[in-house]
């Protein structure tokens, strides 16, 4: 398993961050973020879709469960899925959501609290733990499959990171 592990001193660095992870993001890709409230999985994720090209307002998908997003990527249109599933009651919700059809090669799917679905989510191909640390944040990236260590390595490339 490769991992990549950092320590964001502040917001800045957790912006720079998700326009790291916008550069090598991939269709097909699925990310579940890991870390309490507060820990900044919404503000990476939001940088990470600004950064993509997404210029309209990114919100924390708390309530809704998901928020769709069209991205341009590799000179197509692509998806991408922000999921928040701390609200969900069981694992079951997510089936019975539809939430399961969305995953694929197709979109990029992002899901906050993957814990709440339990083994009903499919598994990520990159895992993202953020950890409060003082006035910063702990990051561990963890590839999980082949599609993951791609983006881990083009990651590695990216200076300042």
């Amino acid at each position: 398993m490769q991992t990549w592990k950092a320590h964001l001193v502040d917001e800045a660095a957790t912006l720079a961050l998700g326009a790291a992870l916008a550069r090598v993001l991939q269709p097909g890709l699925n990310v579940h973020l890991h870390g309490d409230l507060g820990a900044g999985k919404t503000c990476l994720t939001r940088s990470l879709l600004h950064a993509a090209g997404y210029g309209g307002r990114v919100k924390s998908p708390t309530y809704t469960l998901v928020e769709p997003y069209t991205i341009r990527l590799q000179e197509r249109d692509v998806e991408v899925l922000h999921f928040d599933l701390y609200r969900m009651g069981s694992p079951e919700e997510f089936i019975e959501a539809g939430f399961r059809e969305h995953f694929g090669s197709a979109s990029i799917c992002i899901v906050e609290w993957p814990e709440q679905a339990g083994e009903l989510l499919p598994p990520p191909d990159m895992d993202v733990f953020l950890t409060v640390e003082g006035h910063g944040r702990a990051v561990e990236l963890r590839a999980n499959s082949a599609q993951g260590a791609t983006c881990l390595d083009h990651l590695h490339l990216i200076p300042n990171l």
